[in-house]
């Protein structure tokens, strides 16, 4: 029973239709990148899950920067864990956290509220897992990513990591590994291995590293990212149960510091998608109309309007959301020659962060796919 309700968290109903994550149709127009986060929270691996809290951002905003065709993409995430002796054995110790889904501050929220306990790292079965159960996109032109995270032997569990690893790859689906330590050991392990079968490329990172860059930009785009979370109209059955974890989010990320505000203000502008519980992103996305919006779906300061009156207050909201948007692009651009800058430095002294390893992985990935990104234009 345990197994199934796994089933169902992770976006596929139990007797096997897979459903979308966030509630929502796939949307073909624009170009699709994937990626699932399967991260070991066993015992050890505390650093690991600081590092994905705070680099969540900064590689979706590599992503956001690419381009196919002349379109950026949509980019979803999924997120599980897998070695926690926390959760049950019968299910090899594993958890799809968040489905796929371009609702990055739920991926955030759960992020900042899982807890390392010792276990066992059946690495085989979360892929395997993470493959058959994700609502992976059908189109060929789909960057689809799988990142696994820890630092016990690949081999580990009932479940080949041989077989998962091609049952990915047969799928168009590519498995980047990191090893949380020595790069010789993860090799040895299996770790090396899995990623050349899948067709992905194997790292290593030390977990215990925290490496930031405060750039002088940072406290301004935290500070525009904080306005922007507030330019919002949550409305649906879940509106305001999204909101309330939007502002959790914001919450650990004032705390973890002005870097990772800022990253997230980037990712905000560029990337996220709020439009299944935000009227102001859904209008400016034409995916709703406030006529067909039901009074009761709404919160109590716009039942009270008249429709022309909803109309006008939700295209204020927009035009401020787009000016604050120019001026994030606009620092960012700012901010990204000066961390450009400083990351090769700290790159010779052998700095390597799981936020690094990903975004080369991904951007090698992504050319391949035909994805052309900002900085690389001529």
């Amino acid at each position: 029973m345990r197994w199934l309700v796994l089933c169902a968290v992770c976006g596929v109903a139990v007797w096997g239709m897979p459903l979308f994550a966030d509630g929502e149709k796939a949307k073909e127009e624009k170009p699709l990148v994937q990626v699932a986060l399967l991260l070991d929270t066993s015992g050890s691996m505390e650093g690991l899950i600081n590092q994905a809290r705070r680099q969540l951002w900064r590689f979706v905003n590599e992503l956001a920067t690419a381009k196919m065709d002349g379109k950026k993409p949509r980019i979803e995430v999924a997120l599980y864990e897998y070695g926690n002796d926390k959760l049950p054995r019968e299910t090899q110790w594993i958890r799809c956290v968040v489905g796929l889904t371009a609702d990055l501050d739920l991926v955030a929220k759960e992020l900042f509220a899982l807890r390392t306990s010792g276990g066992t790292e059946c690495c085989g079965a979360v892929i395997k897992h993470a493959v058959e159960n994700l609502k992976w996109s059908n189109s060929p032109k789909a960057l689809k990513v799988i990142f696994i995270a820890g630092n016990e032997p690949f081999t580990q569990g009932s479940v080949d990591y041989r077989v998962a690893c091609k049952m990915a790859v047969e799928r168009g689906i590519i498995v980047n590994t990191i090893y949380c330590g020595p790069y010789d050991a993860g090799a040895r392990s299996g770790w090396k291995d899995g990623a050349r079968l899948a067709e992905g490329k194997y790292m290593n990172i030390d977990q215990r590293k925290v490496v930031h860059i405060e750039a002088p930009q940072d406290k301004r785009l935290a500070e525009l990212g904080q306005k922007l979370g507030k330019l919002v109209v949550p409305f649906g059955r879940y509106g305001a149960k999204r909101l309330k974890a939007q502002e959790a989010v914001e919450k650990e990320v004032r705390k973890a510091g002005a870097f990772v505000a800022a990253e997230r203000a980037l990712a905000k502008a560029r990337a996220a998608d709020s439009s299944a519980w935000d009227l102001v992103d859904a209008v400016r996305k034409g995916k709703v109309k406030l006529e067909d919006i039901k009074t009761e779906d709404l919160p109590e300061k716009l039942r009270k309007m008249t429709l022309q009156q909803r109309k006008d207050y939700i295209q204020k909201l927009i035009k401020e959301r787009e000016r604050i948007e120019k001026e994030i692009e606009r620092l960012s651009r700012e901010r990204r020659e000066y961390i450009q800058k400083k990351m090769k430095e700290l790159e010779k002294e052998g700095a390597a962060t799981l936020g690094a390893a990903m975004i080369k992985a991904l951007r090698e990935q992504a050319k391949k796919k035909g994805f052309v990104f900002e900085d690389e234009k001529k």
